[in-house]
């Protein structure tokens, strides 16, 4: 009677059992005790669950599972130590369970025979709770596949337990609980070792690099060995970097990574006006030399081409970096984290609040140079403001933060490096600072899978559909039909504001006309800007420097032309940087991201649940077609598990399977040193094996080549302990090794 039916292994990480060592007499053998338990009364137990004497398994493992399935049912868990044949076992401690059954195996035959059960026990059973005991706990594939993809998109643990709660309908239909997905991940997904973090993180570099060969990546190591500074950029961010790498904004975030290493990021504007990651460093510290080397990697990096503007925050080291790497490109601090600090700077003035307000009027509204000089010293003296040092060093470094000592200079809309901030806002949702650097690039590759989706779904929105025109004006038109949707709405918000603009012609000779436009900001506020306009070289130009500094024609600029019946402006105004027709390489390169390495099962199992997903949704449709599939399931798991039987015992390896670590994982046979010439053939029949083996164990026939080999082995209620005393049995002794084969190792452990 053959009651196995799994090939499984028994797991030392979701069972209580320890593996003691152990040598076998050759000649007398050994006997396996299988564990002692808590148990209901069998009238409780399915009777197909009892153990029996006589019956035979064809693993240990199989003995082992039967015999858990059988705890589960009658509400205790097991826990599996292996005791030396030379040792007489006496429980002497605990509850002093009596419960347990012997099992033995016979060398030549292979299989496991039990033959004798104790049922009884010293205390209490109670199935209804066996489910919560840990030995019967467990993740099945399904859910520990969606734990992993579920990780590495960035769910936290209690969300993706929480979904499996809604997906089950309550806590109770699931065998297991949310400690359980927790230690899973801990010990299975970020289970990085720091020895072990920055050699894979240097794999993910590689890898990448194979995948494709532009990808580019450079490390600075300490004498240690140890990562000083790194900079990476995968193949798109340097294709893309051919658009949209004339401005960048360049900002530093910590806490990401367990070893404070400073992530800086490098982020350009896209055709949409979305942000797009141009590469991504680690730094060990931020001084200038270390900024000199990372910003002389990302010109390596984009192939020599400096920026033409560079955003920072306000920063001496960054300063003097660039101006040694990239002389020629424009540097412009961050006025958000300019003004943000006003508060802390100020605050010991009395009237600081009005203070503030009235810098920021200065700074925003101040639309040229010599007026913006004019009203910061008129703050100054109103205020008694002269000696603050903090707002004389802002004075003398007025070229790099104040706008309108910028604004005559192509920013795409950039003034701060929040667009930088927004991308470690989006890391710093999913990694903290004990992260693992493996964690942080994964993360990585998702926030550049992210923003390449963001991009792929507004080029489709502006090929698929148009936004009307809000006026009747045919500049409007040229503009609608050239750029995206994103800055074809700045555009119309331009035009919008025009209708708050008067204008009047102040004065013009020979076709070059000077124009005042006034634009009512408030009930009682009128801003005043000049405009020029060359009718000749079809040329407009405003003292607000929107085109200059955003590529977007202002509402000032707009008014003069509607006041000249222009009808079609200049090619010049509409910029290819914000077109929608043009043809960019970068699109049809793919971002990095790294492919999981999964067991090979878990990829079998990945395509399955992919393709039988098909399946469900067209069979789901009718009663009749999810019967029809039903039926189809039978058949198919009556076929694999005839197949699995047949195959029992027995591993593969085939050239589909084969790499060099489960190569290197392969192992000879064990050794087996026999007398004389052995027989030609063993019996065909496991009864036959069986039966031949148990009369020379009645007769007591012992020979070194047929001899009885038991292994003994002891399953202890997990509520039990055992001491033991022993004595030395006589005789030739024979060492077993037993190894626990790795995750995805296709070999058995021996």
């Amino acid at each position: 009677m053959d009651h196995s039916t799994s090939d499984c292994q028994l797991n030392p990480g979701e069972v209580d059992y320890e593996f003691e060592s152990n040598e076998v007499p050759e000649t007398l053998g050994c006997r396996s005790v299988l564990t002692r338990c808590i148990v209901q009364p069998l009238s409780v137990v399915d009777d197909e669950l009892v153990p029996k004497v006589g019956m035979t398994f064809t693993t240990l493992e199989d003995a082992g599972k039967f015999y858990r399935n059988y705890a589960k049912a009658a509400g205790f868990s097991t826990r599996k130590s292996k005791i030396s044949p030379t040792k007489k076992t006496n429980p002497t401690a605990g509850l002093n369970c009596p419960a347990r059954i012997y099992i033995h195996t016979l060398k030549d035959v292979g299989a496991w025979i039990i033959s004798k059960v104790v049922l009884d026990h010293s205390h209490p059973c109670c199935p209804s709770k066996a489910e919560m005991l840990k030995q019967h706990r467990e993740l099945s594939m399904s859910i520990r596949r969606t734990i992993e993809n579920n990780e590495e998109a960035g769910i936290r643990p209690s969300k993706t337990y929480q979904s499996f709660v809604a997906a089950a309908a309550g806590h109770r239909e699931l065998n297991f609980i949310e400690k359980d997905v927790r230690n899973y991940i801990t010990r299975e997904v970020r289970n990085v070792s720091e020895q072990e973090d920055a050699k894979e993180f240097g794999k993910y570099l590689l890898r990448m690099k194979e995948k494709n060969q532009n990808f580019f990546f450079e490390l600075q190591l300490e004498e240690d060995q140890s990562i000083k500074l790194a900079f990476w950029a995968d193949a798109r961010s340097r294709a893309a970097f051919e658009y949209f790498g004339d401005v960048i904004s360049f900002d530093t975030t910590y806490n990401t990574n367990r070893y404070n290493l400073v992530c800086g990021s490098f982020v350009g504007v896209n055709h949409h006006g979305q942000s797009t990651l141009l590469g991504c460093s680690l730094m060990k510290n931020e001084e200038i030399e270390s900024f000199k080397w990372l910003f002389q990697c990302w010109l390596r990096c984009m192939g020599g081409n400096a920026p033409k503007g560079f955003l920072t925050d306000q920063c001496a080291s960054m300063k003097r970096a660039l101006e040694a790497c990239m002389p020629t490109t424009v540097h412009r601090w961050c006025i958000w984290h300019i003004m943000k600090k006003i508060p802390s700077k100020l605050n010991v003035y009395k009237g600081h609040a009005d203070i503030e307000q009235q810098m920021s009027q200065v700074v925003w509204n101040s639309h040229s140079k010599d007026s913006f000089d004019r009203n910061w010293n008129d703050f100054l003296l109103n205020f008694g403001l002269a000696d603050n040092k903090w707002l004389s060093d802002l004075y003398e470094d007025r070229h790099i933060w104040v706008p309108i000592y910028l604004d005559h200079h192509f920013w795409a809309g950039m003034r701060s490096t929040q667009r930088s901030e927004s991308m470690h806002s989006f890391f710093n949702k999913y990694i903290t600072r004990n992260s693992s650097l493996i964690q942080f690039v994964k993360q990585y590759d998702n926030c550049l899978g992210s923003r390449e989706q963001a991009e792929r779904e507004s080029v489709a929105a502006d090929f698929h559909t148009v936004i009307p025109c809000a006026t009747k004006s045919s500049i409007e038109a040229q503009f609608q039909d050239a750029y995206t949707h994103a800055k074809f709405r700045e555009v119309q918000a331009q035009f919008r504001g025009k209708a708050n603009c008067i204008t009047r012609l102040k004065n013009s000779t020979l076709g070059y006309s000077v124009y005042e436009v006034g634009e009512q900001v408030s009930s009682s506020i009128f801003n005043k800007f000049v405009v020029t306009y060359d009718s000749v070289a079809a040329e407009v130009k405003c003292q607000y420097l929107l085109f200059e500094s955003r590529g977007i024609l202002c509402r000032h600029a707009l008014s003069v032309l509607s006041f000249e019946q222009v009808s079609q402006v200049s090619p010049r105004y509409i910029l290819e940087r914000w077109s929608k027709k043009v043809k960019r390489r970068h699109t049809h390169i793919k971002s990095s991201h790294d492919e999981p390495l999964m067991e090979l099962r878990s990829k079998r199992f990945d395509q399955l649940v992919f393709r039988s997903q098909n399946i469900c949704e067209f069979a789901s449709e009718l009663e009749e077609l999810t019967a029809i599939l039903h039926r189809a399931y039978d058949n198919v798991m009556a076929e694999m598990e005839s197949l699995k039987a047949k195959r029992k015992g027995t591993s593969s390896l085939s050239h589909e399977d084969a790499n060099l670590e489960s190569v290197n994982e392969l192992q000879s046979p064990p050794r087996i040193r026999t007398r004389g010439r052995p027989k030609n053939r063993l019996g065909s029949k496991l009864d036959k094996q069986i039966a031949n083996a148990t009369k020379k164990k009645k007769t007591k026939v012992l020979s070194e080549l047929m001899c009885e080999c038991y292994i003994q082995i002891n399953l202890f209620d997990a509520a039990s302990a055992v001491h033991s005393n022993s004595s030395q049995y006589q005789g030739h002794v024979m060492n077993y090794q037993f190894r626990v084969p790795a995750a995805g190792d296709n070999s058995l452990g021996v």
